[in-house]
């Protein structure tokens, strides 16, 4: 019915989510791998061997005669990432093609949280640099952020008896946040723009296009048009990441959009991601986090100074209370000026210790540290002192604050099984378990 309300952050249809519990888990396991490679670089470049971290990580490698001898950080954050934007664009597309979000009712949410949750981070960090160094507004997009896979381990953890619509609100909300946060990239730091580069880019990437609407998935055939629109992309000027949101896009969702929508059954969109995303959230990801953590920190007077800086508290703050205020606002308004409600289930205390997950900004703040300062100015090391002490201190918030959520739930759900089991009524499914199904699903 037209006019019946939307529950906001309700649990979704069973097939959506069994599907996101499968992206979850991989998620969960990327950012484990991520925070052990973050916390090695850190280590290291703080030891009495960081020179040979920094040698590492300088290191150039590839044709000059292309303009792409790269150092492998650079390799890291333009190569490695175009692949984790690929996956992201896959996921998004998913979402709003054949996922519950083709509903607009039920893409309003995510995608007014994650706008509400860009913002405010930005003005926050902006206000705290408007008398700051030269140039250090060039960074107001660092903390806009979420790191899907950070918070996401984080939730992992502390969630066990949370609601599952927390946990695909937070993903979906992530989604959204990277596409907005790749079209900042594209738009507010691109340089120089080589726009013959650009242009010629648009060739491959049609090549691409044709070849996967017509269900070709032959390795050898789309690699080097992917290959060859990436370098087209890096040399135009704008962030080469770009190349694996745009390459994404052209991806079909389902088999057939004239058999049949969403119901054709799934298209190469499906594929792509079981077989790129591992390579994303096990190897991409964690290569990059390796070679972007590593800031040297200087013993404590250095990490006063940073943590002094106005940088490294506008990142901090706007991680923090920029993003707990911007999603829970963004949320809040949904539900008071539309005719959509907060599911019954959920109260708004969850959906603030949601909104400081998504203050644990690590992967895209930091590509956008780099873009905004450099790697050699002090701007760069204050930057990163920041982004890792709002990340630790969003987490830290979030899992006190869902922790005692979860305590609450988990009475819950006790009560509600003995009361099951009294009156021989099947237990709810659970859509995180995927060996579960529905109680009175179809068939």
């Amino acid at each position: 019915m037209t006019g019946s309300p939307v529950r906001l952050l309700g649990r979704g249809s069973y097939p959506e989510a069994q599907r996101i519990a499968a992206v979850l888990r991989k998620e969960t396991v990327g950012g484990a791998l991520l925070l052990v490679a973050a916390a090695i670089a850190l280590i290291w470049a703080n030891s009495p061997w960081a020179g040979a971290y920094q040698t590492v990580r300088d290191l150039r490698v590839g044709p000059a005669s292309l303009h792409l001898d790269l150092t492998l950080g650079t390799w890291a954050a333009d190569g490695l990432l175009a692949i984790f934007f690929f996956v992201a664009g896959l996921e998004l597309k998913r979402e709003f093609v054949a996922g519950d979000l083709r509903e607009p009712r039920r893409a309003a949410l995510p995608v007014a949280a994650a706008v509400g949750g860009m913002v405010v981070p930005a003005v926050f960090f902006v206000l705290f640099n408007l008398d700051g160094p030269e140039g250090a507004l060039r960074g107001w997009a660092i903390p806009s952020a979420t790191d899907i896979a950070f918070a996401l381990a984080v939730l992992a953890v502390i969630s066990t008896h949370l609601p599952s619509a927390l946990r695909t609100f937070l993903l979906t909300l992530a989604v959204v946040d990277d596409l907005l946060a790749i079209v900042v990239i594209a738009i507010f730091y691109t340089d120089e723009l080589n726009v013959p580069a650009l242009l010629l880019s648009l060739l491959p990437l049609a090549m691409f296009a044709v070849l996967v609407q017509r269900g070709v998935r032959t390795a050898w055939l789309l690699l080097p048009l992917g290959a060859v629109t990436w370098v087209l992309m890096h040399e135009s000027g704008v962030h080469a990441t770009v190349a694996g949101v745009l390459l994404a896009f052209t991806v079909p969702v389902v088999r057939s959009e004239a058999a049949g929508g969403p119901e054709a059954g799934p298209g190469l969109a499906e594929h792509f991601e079981h077989r790129i995303r591992p390579l994303s959230t096990g190897v991409a990801v964690p290569v990059f986090a390796f070679f972007s953590a590593g800031v040297t920190v200087g013993g404590f007077s250095g990490l006063g100074a940073s943590l002094g800086s106005s940088i490294a508290i506008g990142i901090a703050v706007g991680l923090v209370a920029g993003k707990a205020i911007g999603i829970s606002a963004a949320t809040w308004l949904v539900s008071r000026f539309t005719r959509a409600q907060l599911d019954e289930n959920l109260g708004w205390p969850d959906v603030l210790g949601l909104s400081l997950l998504g203050g644990m900004g690590f992967t895209v703040s930091l590509l956008v540290t780099e873009l905004a300062y450099g790697t050699e100015s002090e701007s760069y090391d204050h930057a990163k002192v920041g982004i890792l002490g709002g990340t630790l201190l969003a987490a830290v918030l979030a899992a006190v604050l869902l922790r005692l959520r979860n305590r609450r739930y988990k009475r819950i759900e006790a009560d509600e099984r003995r009361d099951s089991d009294a009156d021989g009524i099947p237990d709810a499914w659970d859509p995180v378990d995927d060996r579960s199904s529905p109680p009175f699903a179809d068939g």
